[in-house]
């Protein structure tokens, strides 16, 4: 496979991408079995509904809360909304996420190639701070890139230039590495050059944007890249 050429930085999404956001139920005792893998999954199509329709609707507010609010609804749908300590259990449990596993190794690898690694996400600085840390990484980035700055969502483009600005590199020298595959079309669509992380083996969505490149887990990524031939 011929490897992506002139990439200078590489970007990440987040909470599914680099944070495996289902540690959250999964890691937390006080929720039911037979409920955590619909817990994850309601939460994080609330969360993301949330954000979209707030988007729509020029009503921004940091990802903090529409994570909080997601997680009200989902907690009322699936009859656990009467214990206020699951609750706060859970958000504490959000904040620091636990990394895929070869997140590290990669992150390291793309810095000793000399490209510039940077996060690129909805979540809100405070959110982003604790899960870098809690996951040991504050070295591995050269810069966390929040939505706060301009006070809308993905997939807004205005999310997308962020990078561009920040980073001072040209949309088509980022590889952009989402495994959420509407983040991935319009990073694309934006002009980024775009890896999907596909991770749970979905099929491809029909949106305006083509990534690059699929793979299932970072761990592929190195050997896509000019850098590493």
């Amino acid at each position: 496979m011929t490897a992506l050429t002139g990439i200078r930085a590489c970007v990440f999404d987040a909470y599914g991408t680099l944070f495996d956001f289902g540690t959250a139920a999964s890691g937390c005792a006080e929720v039911p079995d037979d409920r955590r893998a619909a817990l994850t999954t309601l939460w994080r199509d609330k969360q993301l509904q949330y954000s979209w329709l707030r988007a729509l609707q020029g009503f921004y507010v940091p990802f903090w809360q529409v994570t909080g609010e997601a997680l009200d609804h989902s907690l009322e749908t699936l009859g656990l909304a009467e214990d206020d300590s699951l609750r706060e259990r859970l958000l504490d449990l959000y904040r620091t996420l636990g990394c895929f596993p070869e997140v590290p190794s990669v992150l390291e690898a793309l810095r000793q190639a000399g490209l510039v690694t940077a996060i690129l996400s909805n979540g809100s600085p405070d959110m982003l701070a604790s899960a870098v840390e809690g996951a040991g990484l504050s070295e591995a980035f050269n810069a966390v890139l929040s939505v706060d700055e301009v006070k809308t969502f993905k997939p807004d483009r205005r999310v997308y230039q962020l990078a561009v600005d920040r980073l001072g590199v040209s949309a088509d020298a980022i590889c952009f590495l989402s495994s959420n595959a509407w983040d991935a079309h319009a990073a694309a669509a934006f002009g980024m050059r775009v890896i999907w992380c596909n991770r749970q083996g979905q099929r491809p969505d029909r949106l305006p944007g083509e990534p690059c490149r699929e793979i299932r887990t970072l761990a592929e990524l190195p050997s896509l890249l000019e850098s590493y031939r």
